[in-house]
């Protein structure tokens, strides 16, 4: 008896899982217009807010450059901001935005997670060929030894001689003003 109800419970599930999946009926001509006038609307106050804020910051400025000017400080003229390059994709973030992140610790060389970060979106070209990096290690052969490397081992020291630091021609009052 339990399985009968339990199989009528999953299909009523099912049937009304197929009533909310459905697609929702196309806007009436009205909501459109509608939906529209309120967009045009947004945009019109996000472009009037936009010129607002430009003009307070050039305000602020400009009165920080004249309250400098006035108390002799070297005024130099504001920077401009370059537009976009033509010609470049607009999903991809220039190589040199930003700053380069260290790998992440548990990261496995040769890696696109052990190349160093561009600054570029996640399926550009600059990505993608940075998932390419060779894998460099001293340890495998494939790279060239530091330079910091012993060329040989540390020698002793015989026993009983005197630290480094006691050789002869060095002053005994170094430390001394």
């Amino acid at each position: 008896m339990s399985t009968w109800i339990n199989r009528l419970l999953l299909v009523a599930g099912m049937a009304g899982a197929g009533v909310a999946m459905a697609a929702l009926p196309a806007p009436s001509p009205a909501q459109a217009r509608a939906a529209a006038a309120k967009k045009a609307e947004a945009d019109a106050k996000a472009a009037k807010e936009k010129e607002q804020l430009a003009a307070s910051m050039d305000a602020l400025s400009a009165r920080w450059r004249q309250r400098a000017a006035t108390e002799g400080y070297k005024i130099k003229p504001p920077v401009t901001v370059a537009a976009a390059p033509k010609g470049m994709p607009g999903d991809v973030t220039p190589p040199q935005a930003g700053m380069p992140a260290a790998a992440p610790i548990n990261a496995a060389p040769g890696t696109a997670a052990a190349a160093p970060a561009t600054g570029a979106a996640p399926r550009s070209v600059q990505a993608l060929n940075a998932a390419n990096v060779p894998l460099k290690s001293e340890k495998l052969g494939t790279a060239r030894p530091s330079e910091d490397v012993k060329k040989e081992p540390t020698r002793a020291v015989p026993k009983g001689a005197s630290p480094t630091v006691n050789k002869e021609g060095v002053p005994k009052d170094i430390n001394k003003p």
